[in-house]
């Protein structure tokens, strides 16, 4: 297993240079039946992200692109009526699919960012109040701007906590900035990506992540950082039991990736960036990005050891 998931690292690789703990951070947060949020400036790479990760991993794969008059059946279909059958017919949207692109999610109004609401926790649909199952597995690969750009709606932190994890992929190095200058653009080869696991096998990585052992040490770690983010004065928000088993349920998914069937602390310091920070805001500074330098004083802040 852990040389498939190397394989699939490496795939991925070809067409994002250099990014390397952002693909794992990616597959970390697939593997552990979560959905992501990507947030950059546009141009960096996100979209071709969630296109090879659909690729590598052999599921068929939509692409939403979020507008301001975009609206819920856009995404989630729409009935029609037949006058051939004087019924009523329904029209599946895109969310019909097993990797579902939701490309610069918070250039739409809320009413239509909510349409994946129920989407994403439930894997389901209800449209004319009839209840309709997604295809599994199922994955919301959404992409943002940052706020400070014109014409977003931020996404409110009902909507921010159904992303089990948020990445940013940053600038590219000099060598792959250098190569993309000569002509030698990587995500030109997304086309040849072959998948490299069945849906079998990716449901066995996952039912894998549940058997990864954590002992009472690291828990007690664990709940520590939730502790220490509900009591201390400049977290506004702190940790929710959900996003404490989303930290260690990704916790768990990274010491997989790394061929490990126990947690250590460094697993849980590895992937908080990511799991947290969308999660907490400082009470002098609510902004979406404050998050990151609370998790940053959790890091130096709470011991491993009690």
């Amino acid at each position: 297993m852990e040389k498939l998931i190397s394989q699939l690292i490496a795939d991925i690789g070809k067409v994002l240079l250099g990014k390397e703990q952002q693909i794992k951070l990616a597959l970390t947060c697939l593997f552990a039946r979560g959905h992501l949020l990507l947030e950059d400036l546009p141009g960096m790479g996100k979209t071709t992200l969630a296109h090879a990760l659909a690729n590598v991993l052999g599921l068929s794969y939509k692409r939403v692109q979020f507008t301001s008059d975009l609206l819920p059946a856009d995404i989630l279909g729409v009935s029609v009526f037949d006058r051939t059958t004087n019924q009523f017919s329904f029209h599946p949207g895109p969310v019909f699919t097993q990797v579902l692109l939701a490309d610069e999610i918070n250039r739409t109004t809320p009413k239509s960012q909510s349409a994946l609401l129920e989407a994403m926790a439930e894997y389901q649909v209800t449209v004319d109040g009839e209840t309709r199952e997604l295809p599994q597995p199922f994955f919301v690969i959404a992409t943002q701007n940052p706020i400070t750009q014109s014409g977003t709606f931020p996404l409110p932190e009902s909507q921010l906590d159904r992303f089990l994890m948020r990445i940013e992929l940053g600038y590219p190095d000099r060598h792959a900035e250098l190569e993309i200058y000569k002509g030698n653009d990587p995500s030109r080869g997304l086309g040849d990506l072959k998948a490299r696991v069945t849906t079998e096998q990716l449901l066995q990585i996952q039912n894998a992540v549940e058997k990864v052992s954590a002992s009472d040490g690291l828990l007690d770690y664990l709940q520590r950082i939730v502790a220490f983010t509900r009591t201390e004065k400049d977290f506004s928000l702190g940790i929710s039991p959900r996003g404490a088993l989303a930290l260690l349920r990704c916790a768990k998914t990274w010491a997989l990736i790394h061929g490990r069937k126990h947690v250590i602390p460094e697993d849980i310091q590895a992937v908080m960036p990511s799991v947290i920070a969308h999660r907490v805001r400082d009470a002098a500074n609510y902004t979406d990005q404050s998050g990151y330098a609370l998790v940053e004083r959790i890091l130096n802040e709470v011991d491993v050891v009690s």
